[in-house]
């Protein structure tokens, strides 16, 4: 655990540099000080809308196996992106599914299999998007577009894959219990239920009508995110198509995606100046919307999290003792 921490440290801290490195910063400051405050207004609310949207859309998932109140879910979800932000290397990911089994009948290692089909869904459904603009678009680097086709393959891949252990469940236990029984100990006897829980939590693909409400609801969530970047765009005074805030938001997505230190800080400012300088923006007014659009989203995650956090509290040792169990 210190040495992820350190190591997100340090990653944070040299993106940080890389960030700012060669800006004068009173360019920066000239920027933040134009701000529209309304378009930044309308910003935050898609914001929060996409939080309550994926709130509603992980209850979607979770029906299946029991029926939660949203305002269960959005308090739960409140604090899992909260313990996401704030403890490094993504290990903030437990948070959701160790509340939620506390909060219902539903096994914890079952809920984090729900977790899993929401980054499927969220994967399929950004590169889907991405895709569809890249086709109609013929001014952004190649690698862009070569990148898109092989992240949205091995989306498909993963998606396979999920399907293939629902579908064979008990012929791919049997593999995985295979496997484990040739390690030494016990180990077999303790991970085969947990396996089993863990499908569980994929039983929504079984369900075609739901999945394809799932799949339209998650194109929703993520582009109330387009809208939210690109409404702070428009703050900003930038002259730039919605393409610019789709590519913001791919980029973004996969700098985010690297463990850092906590709260994204350095490789979500650097990610939103990289997606902006495919559009002409300068380094300096790239890094005031990144400064923006981070205290926004962070703004969002804490209140939200610190407000629900006195009913759901949690720990990392309680979180990892229930999975091992």
């Amino acid at each position: 655990m210190n040495k992820k921490l350190l190591f997100g440290i340090l990653l944070g801290a040299v993106l940080i540099y890389f960030s700012v490195r060669g800006i004068h910063f009173n360019d920066t400051l000239a920027s933040l000080k134009n701000i529209h405050p309304g378009w930044a207004a309308l910003s935050l609310f898609y914001i929060v809308l996409m939080q309550a949207l994926r709130s509603y859309r992980w209850g979607v998932i979770l029906e299946p196996m029991e029926k939660i109140s949203q305002g269960t879910l959005f308090a739960v979800t409140s604090v899992g992106f909260l313990a996401i932000a704030a403890i490094p290397a993504r290990i903030g990911e437990l948070a959701r599914p160790y509340l939620i089994s506390r909060k219902s009948s539903i096994q914890m290692s079952s809920a984090l299999g729900t977790i899993v089909v929401e980054r499927v869904l969220d994967s399929l459904a950004v590169l889907s998007i991405t895709i569809m603009v890249l086709l109609t678009q013929d001014q952004l680097p190649p690698w862009m577009f070569k990148s898109g086709i092989l992240f949205f393959l091995l989306t498909l891949m993963m998606i396979a894959f999920v399907i293939g252990l629902v579908r064979r469940r008990e012929t791919a236990v049997a593999v995985i219990d295979w496997i484990l029984k040739r390690m030494p100990g016990t180990l077999a006897q303790k991970v085969n239920p947990l396996i089993h829980h863990f499908i569980d939590g994929f039983q929504v693909i079984t369900d075609v009508k739901r999945l394809l409400y799932l799949l339209a609801l998650s194109a929703v969530v993520w582009l109330v995110d387009v809208a939210a970047i690109y409404t702070l765009l428009k703050a900003f005074g930038f002259d730039l198509p919605v393409l610019a805030a789709f590519v913001v938001m791919v980029i973004l997505i996969a700098g985010i995606a690297i463990p850092t230190a906590p709260g994204f800080i350095g490789n979500w400012h650097y990610a939103c100046i990289l997606g902006l300088s495919l559009f002409g923006i300068a380094k300096p007014e790239g890094l005031s919307f990144a400064l923006v659009y981070h205290f926004l989203s962070m703004m969002v995650v804490v209140i939200l999290g610190v407000v629900f956090l006195p009913f759901n509290k949690f720990s990392l040792s309680e979180m990892t003792g229930q999975m091992n169990q």
